[in-house]
C-alpha cells in the first residue's frame, strides 16, 4: 500500500516536472536556432522573393525572436524617458521595421552558408549568451554572439555581436547622437531613409 502511494507520488512529481518544462517555452538556444533556420530558408529563396518577399517572410521571425521594444529603448538610452508615449510607440514601430529590413537586405542570397551552435552560458544579470558561427564556403566563418533575456515564458534576443562588433552599441552611438542634436523627427526621418535604401538594393 505504502509502496503504491510512493510510486504514485513519484509519477505525479515526474508529470509536474514535464508540465513545467512544457510551459517554460523555448530555451535561449532553441530561439536562436529557430531564427537561424528561418534566415537560411529565406536566403535560399532570396532572389525569387525579392526584398518585399524576404521582408514579409522575416517579419514574424524577427518579431518572435527579438525583444524589439526593449532594443528600441536601449538604443536611445536615457533619452527614452524624455519622449512622449506617442513618440515611444512610433520609435518602436519604425525601429522594428528597420530591424526586419536590415535582415531582408543582408541575408538575400544563399551560397551554402550554415549556422553551427558553439556554446551558451548564463550572464551575471540573469541573461544567456548563445555562441554560434555561420560557416561561409571559401571564406572565414562569421562568429555570432546572441545576448538574450527572458520575456514572459520565453527568451528574446536583445543584442547580436558579429565578429566582436555589437549591433546595439553601433546603433546606440548613432541614434542617441541624432536624437540629442537634431531631435526626434530627424531620427525618425533618418531611420525611414535607411529602410528605403535597404528596399532599393
Amino acid at each position: 500500500m505504502i509502496n503504491n502511494i510512493i510510486k504514485s507520488a513519484g509519477y505525479f512529481i515526474f508529470f509536474l516536472i514535464l508540465s513545467a518544462h512544457a510551459m517554460a517555452g523555448e530555451s535561449a538556444r532553441a530561439v536562436v536556432e529557430k531564427f537561424q533556420e528561418q534566415l537560411i530558408d529565406v536566403m535560399k529563396n532570396g532572389k525569387q522573393l525579392g526584398f518585399a518577399g524576404r521582408y514579409d517572410k522575416l517579419y514574424d521571425a524577427v518579431s518572435n525572436s527579438h525583444d524589439l521594444p526593449k532594443i528600441a529603448r536601449i538604443v536611445v538610452g536615457k533619452e527614452w524617458e524624455k519622449l512622449t508615449s506617442e513618440q515611444q510607440d512610433k520609435l518602436v514601430d519604425v525601429f522594428s521595421r528597420l530591424s526586419v529590413a536590415s535582415y531582408a537586405y543582408n541575408f538575400k542570397e544563399y551560397g551554402g552558408e550554415s549556422f553551427v551552435f558553439d556554446s551558451e552560458k548564463e550572464t551575471a544579470r540573469g541573461g544567456v549568451v548563445v555562441h554560434s558561427k555561420m560557416n561561409v564556403p571559401d571564406d572565414k566563418p562569421v562568429k555570432f554572439d546572441y545576448m538574450l533575456k527572458e520575456k514572459g515564458d520565453s527568451w528574446r534576443i536583445i543584442n547580436i555581436i558579429a565578429n566582436g562588433v555589437s549591433d546595439l552599441a553601433l546603433k546606440r552611438s548613432e541614434y542617441t547622437t541624432i536624437l540629442q542634436r537634431e531631435g526626434f523627427d530627424a531620427l525618425i526621418k533618418k531611420i525611414n531613409e535607411k529602410i528605403d535604401n535597404y528596399s532599393k538594393q
